[in-house]
């Protein structure tokens, strides 16, 4: 790849080195790319990727199918080529990743829905407050809560239910009250911080159809 993108033959040997370590590859050099696992041939790509050092790079869902611990690895991989001057494009379907980002494109059926920083887009897309209830069926407590006037939008999230609701309107007794005429035993009802999935998913209830 070197010789490909026409990297001068004097410092090729020298910026190998350097991207060969920054990959964590070292101790492996003489080994075959087929033989590497999903994360270290990610990491082996985009090192081919930049041996040119070029001033933007596109990546496309780099960390698809591989382990969480390379996910990470990979992206540390991302934030340092970043500050050494790098522009990077990366699309992913993983909201948490997104996180990681300077700024963010939300894309939805085609169509760009929200951009901005991450705290941009938790600070304005929502409309509303993200609560989160506890409880011990939320599956069962999904459509009650859901038919509270002033809920915007319901959505399991774990073993839990994020809504965005309207605070004028709702009040954390009225969303208790919901789940526990559904069975549900509720632990808590709490205000939380959103992540970017609670803005995805509210951007694409607004344009749902009522």
């Amino acid at each position: 790849y070197a010789g490909v993108y026409q990297v001068p033959r004097g410092v090729r040997t020298h910026r190998l080195d350097n991207l060969i370590a920054m990959a964590g590859l070292t101790g492996r050099e003489r080994q075959l790319a087929g033989q590497l696992s999903g994360g270290w041939k990610q990491r082996l790509a985009l090192g081919c990727a930049i041996v040119h050092e070029p001033p933007l790079l596109f990546l496309d869902e780099p960390t698809a199918g591989v382990d969480p611990v390379s996910r990470r690895r990979f992206w540390t991989m991302i934030h340092g080529l970043a500050h050494s001057g790098i522009t990077i494009f990366v699309t992913t379907h993983y909201l948490d990743e997104a996180e990681h980002a300077a700024r963010v494109a939300m894309i939805h059926s085609g169509v760009l829905r929200a951009l901005g920083s991450p705290a941009e887009l938790k600070r304005t897309a929502l409309h509303g407050h993200l609560i989160e209830i506890d409880c011990s069926d939320p599956l069962r407590a999904l459509g009650s809560v859901e038919g509270i006037p002033g809920v915007r939008e319901v959505a399991l999230y774990g073993a839990a239910l994020h809504a965005i609701v309207d605070p004028d309107r709702v009040s954390p007794a009225s969303l208790r009250a919901a789940a526990e005429a559904m069975g549900a035993d509720v632990r808590s009802v709490r205000r939380i911080e959103p992540t970017l999935e609670d803005v995805f998913i509210s951007l694409i209830g607004v344009e749902r159809p009522t």
